[in-house]
Order: C-alpha cells, then structure tokens, then sequence
C-alpha cells in the first residue's frame, strides 16, 4: 500500500514519525459515457468563460466565489503561510471511551504505518496504552488543504485512523421521525423480538456486494456476444397491511431459508413479507414470541372445539328422547292390536257354541 501522507503523531512531547495508507478501497464497476450513435467517448474540457478557451491544467488556480459572484484568488502560497500547527502533525488532543464517538461522525478510514526503524518503540508504546485503556485517541491532522478531525484506535497490530466530521457538520434529526403517535403492542415487540432471535447473527466476512458481481457478469456476457437472462421481478417489497401477520411472516420464511420448520402458530398467517438472504455463521435460536402466539391459538382452538360440543349434545339427547317416544307409541299401538285380535275370536268362538246348542 502506498502511503498518501507523511507526518507524525505527536502524543505528548512524544513525536512518532508515521506513514498515512488508505485502509478502504473501492470495488464499485466505473462507466465511462459514449456517444449512442457511434460509440465515441465523452470527455470534459476545462474552458475559460471569458475567450472560450481550453485551459491546461498548469494555468487552473482556485478562487473564491462571492455571493454577487465575483471571484477571490486564493495561492497555494497564500494557504501555505496560515498557522496551521497540524500540517505535518497528528496532534493527539484527548483519549475517551469508544462509546463517546457518535458514529455519524465517522469518515473515510486509513493506516497509520511506523516510518522508520526508530518509529517502532514509540508507535507499539503508543498502540500498548491504546489497548489497556480500552480507549480511542482524538485527535487534529491537516490533509488536502484542511484541518480535520479523527479517531486513533487499534485495530490487530496496527494503529488505525478514522476522519471524523466535525460536530456542526451533523445535521439535527429534527422531523425525521414519524410526527404521528404511535403505539406499539407487547405482541408485535414479542414478534419482532422472535424474528431477530430467527435471523441470529452474521460473519461480516461472508457479506459481499451481490450487485457488482451482477454487473461483472453482465459485461462480462456481453464481451463475449452473449445474452444473460433478465431477472424476475422482485415482489419482496409489498405493501404491509397486517403488521402482526407480516412479522409471523417473516419469522416463518427465515426459519424456512435455513431449513427449519416453522411451528404450528406460525403457519396461519399468509401476508407480503419481505425477501430473507440466508447467511452463513447464523445462530440458531427459538422464537418466543412465536411460542407464546401458538400457545394461544391453540387455547383457543381447544374452547371453540369445547364449545361446539357441547352445542350438539342437547341435539343429541333430544334425538334420543324423541326416538324413545317413538319407540313407546309403536309398542302401544302393537299391544292394542294385539287386545282386540285376542277379544275378537272368543267372541267367534262363542257365536260358534250358540249355533251348535241351538241346532241340537
């Protein structure tokens, strides 16, 4: 890595001579603009408004514009000469906890590199206490033309850098946030809180930038005279409606990105989820709040099947009494035929008697 600034950390009447190295880089794909009609490139040219001319770039000064717009030459030599104790110097000015740094204020990152031999006592001295303390350095440095703020802190075995903005450089949240009032359930906190368990934990160094490789693929097809397949429409990002049913949602699709099966309470919700990756290194955790939603749907389902039988047992007994009833008028009416069938024939059977006497 190539150092971009040289200077040295002042850390009390210590001086450690150091090197400045970028500590990101980027890797986003670049385009270059082309003319449609006949693929020629695009270029800027510097050209003065006063004679219309192209100006090289030895002849280009700043200036500054003021609000009628007239301009204001401004030298290097002029920026030069303003006291600026930290031109060449890191100037350590306090040492705070890590928690006191508002990440918003965090900048572009860099090493900080022992220059020279005699460097290496004072920078691993300087990294020991870093360390112990479990505190980070603030410091004052001067890069490209002005002063700015930073954060010493240790990362491995390397002194680390990260600019820092300037407080009044935040601006103030004020109306961000929802101007409504809202109020939030103990169930959709349980939920949320079941979803993060889910989704667990990540290692950092399995995330990469899905998008880029996409494009190196797509110029990569188109170098070699072929056509990549479009890709579906994301439908991932649906309109919420049922903020419980979304949140049961979500905690079934990322159980089930891994390979888990949901539990009973969570397969009753159908509702527009957002898109779950899976990722490796994930810890796996039971979802409480899932849990207890099951453990009260089920309750519920119990009562109503509890309900519903004891409506069809009075049907029940009262079919019952009913065929009874039934049952006693059928065997009454048999027993009366039975009676005068019985009367019927002795009765016959006397009128037979009668006739016989009578005849003899």
């Amino acid at each position: 890595m190539r150092s971009i600034w040289n200077g040295a950390i002042s850390f009390g009447l210590v001086s450690i001579p150091i090197k400045l190295v970028n500590a990101t880089e980027n890797h986003s794909v670049s385009f270059r603009q082309i003319h449609l009609a006949d693929g020629g490139r695009i270029r800027y040219r510097k050209v003065c408004e006063i004679d219309e001319q192209e100006v090289a770039a030895a002849e280009i000064g700043k200036a500054y514009e003021e609000p009628d717009g007239s301009m204001i030459p401004i030298t290097d030599e002029d920026l030069g000469s303003l006291p600026l104790p930290t031109a060449r110097t890191i100037e350590i000015v306090a040492f705070v906890p890590a928690t006191s740094i508002d990440p918003l204020q965090m900048d572009a990152a860099y090493y900080l590199s022992a220059n020279g031999v005699p460097a290496a006592k004072p920078y691993t001295l300087l990294r020991e206490a870093l360390k112990r303390s479990q505190k980070v350095a603030v410091a004052k440095y001067a890069l490209r033309g002005r002063e700015r703020l930073g954060m010493l802190r240790v990362v491995d075995d390397v002194i680390a850098m990260h600019g820092l903005l300037w407080p009044d450089e935040i601006r103030s949240p004020e109306g961000v946030a929802p101007e409504t009032e809202v109020k939030v359930r103990d169930a959709e906190l349980d939920l949320a809180d079941a979803l993060m368990d889910t989704l667990g934990e990540v290692d950092m160094d399995s995330l990469h930038d899905d998008y880029r490789e996409a494009v190196e693929e797509l110029i990569a097809a188109k170098a070699e005279g072929r056509t990549l397949e479009p890709a579906g429409p994301d439908d991932s990002g649906g309109k919420v409606i049922d903020l419980i049913a979304a949140l049961e949602g979500s905690v079934r699709a990322a159980k089930e990105a891994r390979g888990e099966e949901p539990e009973a309470g969570e397969k009753t919700a159908d509702a527009p989820v957002a898109k779950v990756t899976s990722l490796t290194g994930r810890k796996k955790s039971g979802g409480t709040g899932a849990k207890k939603k099951a453990a009260a749907s089920t309750k519920k389902t119990a009562a109503s099947t509890k309900k519903s039988a004891s409506s069809r047992a009075p049907a029940k007994k009262t079919a019952a009494r009913s065929t009874k009833k039934s049952a006693a008028r059928t065997g009454a009416g048999t027993s009366a035929k039975k009676t005068t069938a019985k009367a019927d024939s002795k009765q016959a059977t006397k009128k037979t008697a009668s006739r016989k006497r009578a005849s003899a």
